[in-house]
C-alpha cells in the first residue's frame, strides 16, 4: 500500500468540509434538506448542472459526520426529500382543478411522494456509510453507483416513477446527451453524479490530493471525450424527413378545468375543428392532423356524428389523430374505461386504436381503493383500465408508429416494440392539469431523451404543455411554446438507419457499467 501525500485541500474547501460533518441532529437534517433542493436546480427547466458541485460533495460531507447507520440513512433521506420536494413541487397544482373535491390529498402529493421517494435516497447513503469505509476516490465512485441503482430502482419498482433522474439535466446540451444512445438515461446519471461528487474526496485525510487532481483531470477528458463524440454523432446525422408526410399538430391550450365541464366539451372539439381546418401558413398542406390526449372527451369509436366532423377535416388519404376514451363492456355487465388514442380517416371509420397501457397511480386508478373510497382524478371520478403494452401501429400514409399516451414516455427502454421497431413515436399528452410550472418543462425533456435513446424521432401534441416534433439526435425541428394556442404544420424526420445500442440492449448495458464501476472503487480502496 502507498502512504496518501499531505492534504493540501484548499483551506476554504476544508473548512466547508469540516464544518459539514460536524452538523449534528435537526441542522444537519436541514441543510441535506437544503443541498438536495440544490440539486434539484440542475434538472430542467433551469439546468444548471454545475450546482452538482456542490450539492453532492456536501452531501458525503454530511455523511462523513455520522455515526450510526439510522444517521446515515437519515442524511440520504432528507437529501431526497428536498430534492424531489423541489423538483416535484407542480404535480400538486393539478389538484387545484378541483379543489373542493380533492383538498385532502393536497399534503400527500406536495409532500407525501417526496417522502416515499426520498427512501431511495436513504438507501444509497447507507450503503455507502457500511460499505465505503476507507473514504476517498473509492466512496466516491461507490456512492455514483448505488445513487444510480437507487434511480433504477426508483424508476421500476411499484410501478416506477423514473421522473428527474439526474441524467436529465443535460437536455440541452446535445453533445453530451447522445451518450444516452449508448448507456441510457442512467448511464448518464452515473457519469453526472461520479464527476460531480469527486471533490469530496479533497479534504478526506485518507486519500492523496494528488490521485484526486488526477481523477478530476481524468473525469474532465471522459467528459469532453464524450461531448466530442457526440457532436461527431450529431453532425453525422442531419435531420432527414420523410418524403410526402405533413403532420398538423393541433394545441388548443384549454383550461383543465374547462375541459371537462358539460357545458364546455362539446364547444371545446369545436376549437379542435377550427384549428384543424386553418389554411397552411406557408409550405405544402398538412397530410395528417394531430389532436392531444383526450382532446376529444366522448367516446368517439361509437359516435358517427362525431367521427364524421372529424372526417371533415381530415386531409385527403390522411388521418385524424386524436386522444378519446373508450369503452368495453364485459359479459358480467361491467364496463371497462380506456384513456385511447384513435384514428380516423376521410371517410369517418376508424382505422386504428391504442389503450394507455401505463395508468398513472392515483391519476387515472387508484391502488389503495380499500384504504381511499374515491375515484381517480384525471378519470372524473371513474377509473381506467390499462392496455397490453408498447405497440406498433401500421397507419395509411405514415411510417409505423409507437403510441405513447402521456405518462408512457417517461420509461425508458418501455416505448416501443422491440419485435416491430417503429419509424416514429407519437406522444399524446395533456399538461394543462400543472399550469405554468417546471412540470410541461421537465415532460418536454424527458420525451427529448427517449428520441435520442431509441434513434427514433418522436412527435408530441400537448392540449397545453410543449407540442413539437423532435428528430432522433434530440433536436427540436418544430415547436409550440407552453400555453400557446394554435397549429404548427412539422415534415416527419427519418429515424437512424440502425438500432441504437441502448435499443437493442436496454438497460443491460448500465448493468455492465455499473459492474466496471464497483470495479474501479475496489481498485481505488486497494491502491490507497
Amino acid at each position: 500500500m502507498h502512504a496518501p501525500s499531505p492534504t493540501i485541500a484548499p483551506r476554504p474547501l476544508a473548512a466547508v468540509a469540516g464544518w459539514l460533518s460536524r452538523l449534528s441532529g435537526g441542522r444537519r437534517f436541514a441543510v441535506a434538506v437544503l443541498l438536495g433542493g440544490l440539486a434539484a436546480l440542475a434538472l430542467p427547466p433551469a439546468g444548471a448542472v454545475p450546482v452538482l458541485l456542490a450539492a453532492f460533495p456536501g452531501l458525503l460531507w454530511l455523511l462523513d459526520g455520522c455515526r450510526s447507520k439510522r444517521a446515515a440513512y437519515a442524511v440520504g433521506w432528507a437529501f431526497a426529500f428536498g430534492h424531489h420536494l423541489l423538483g416535484l413541487y407542480w404535480i400538486s397544482f393539478a389538484l387545484f382543478t378541483d379543489i373542493g373535491r380533492f383538498w385532502w390529498a393536497l399534503p400527500l402529493s406536495a409532500a407525501g411522494l417526496p417522502i416515499v421517494l426520498a427512501f431511495f435516497g436513504g438507501a444509497a447513503t447507507l450503503g455507502t456509510w457500511v460499505l465505503g469505509r476507507r473514504g476517498g476516490l473509492a466512496r466516491v465512485v461507490l456512492f455514483a453507483v448505488l445513487w444510480t441503482v437507487c434511480e433504477w430502482l426508483r424508476g421500476h419498482l411499484f410501478t416506477g416513477f423514473p421522473w428527474n433522474a439526474i441524467g436529465y439535466g443535460w437536455v440541452d446540451v446535445g453533445p453530451v446527451l447522445q451518450i444516452v444512445s449508448v448507456t441510457g438515461i442512467y448511464g448518464l446519471s452515473l457519469l453526472t453524479v461520479l464527476l460531480a461528487a469527486v471533490p469530496a474526496a479533497l479534504p478526506d485525510p485518507r486519500e492523496s490530493v494528488r490521485r484526486v487532481a488526477v481523477a478530476a483531470a481524468l473525469g474532465a477528458a471522459v467528459l469532453a471525450g464524450v461531448a466530442g463524440w457526440g457532436a461527431w454523432r450529431m453532425a453525422g446525422n442531419p435531420t432527414a424527413f420523410v418524403p410526402d408526410v405533413r403532420l398538423r399538430l393541433v394545441q388548443a391550450a384549454i383550461d383543465q378545468r374547462l375541459k371537462w365541464a358539460p357545458g364546455e366539451r362539446e364547444n371545446n372539439v369545436i376549437q379542435h375543428l377550427d384549428l384543424s381546418a386553418q389554411p397552411p401558413a406557408g409550405g405544402p398542406p398538412p397530410t395528417h392532423v394531430i389532436w392531444p390526449e383526450t382532446a376529444v372527451p366522448f367516446f368517439v369509436d361509437r359516435d358517427v356524428q362525431r367521427r364524421m366532423a372529424l372526417a371533415a377535416v381530415t386531409p385527403p388519404g390522411g388521418l385524424v389523430i386524436t386522444g378519446a376514451p373508450r369503452a368495453e363492456g364485459e359479459a358480467d355487465g361491467s364496463v371497462r374505461y380506456f384513456n385511447s388514442m384513435i384514428a380516423v380517416d376521410g371517410a369517418g371509420s376508424v382505422r386504428a386504436t391504442y389503450d394507455k397501457a401505463h395508468l398513472v397511480p392515483f391519476g387515472e386508478y387508484m391502488p389503495l381503493r380499500r384504504w381511499l373510497p374515491v375515484g381517480a382524478i384525471a378519470g372524473n371520478g371513474a377509473e381506467f383500465s390499462a392496455g397490453p403494452g408498447p405497440r406498433t401501429l401500421h397507419l395509411p400514409g405514415l411510417p409505423p408508429v409507437s403510441p405513447l399516451i402521456c405518462y408512457e414516455v417517461i420509461f425508458p427502454a418501455a416505448v416501443t416494440d422491440p419485435a416491430d421497431r417503429p419509424g416514429w413515436m407519437l406522444n399524446l399528452t395533456n399538461d394543462a392539469w400543472y399550469g405554468n410550472t417546471a412540470g410541461p418543462h421537465q415532460h418536454f425533456a424527458i420525451a427529448r431523451v427517449r428520441a435520442v435513446e431509441e434513434g427514433v424521432p418522436l412527435v408530441r401534441s400537448a392540449n397545453t404543455g410543449i407540442s413539437g416534433v423532435i428528430d432522433p439526435v434530440g433536436r427540436v425541428t418544430a415547436v409550440l411554446a407552453l400555453g400557446q394556442r394554435g397549429i404548427v404544420d412539422a415534415a416527419l424526420p427519418q429515424p437512424l438507419s440502425a438500432p441504437t445500442l441502448y435499443a437493442l440492449y436496454g438497460d443491460g448495458v448500465i448493468l455492465l457499467l455499473l459492474l466496471s464501476a464497483v470495479g474501479v472503487a475496489f481498485v481505488c480502496g486497494q491502491r490507497r
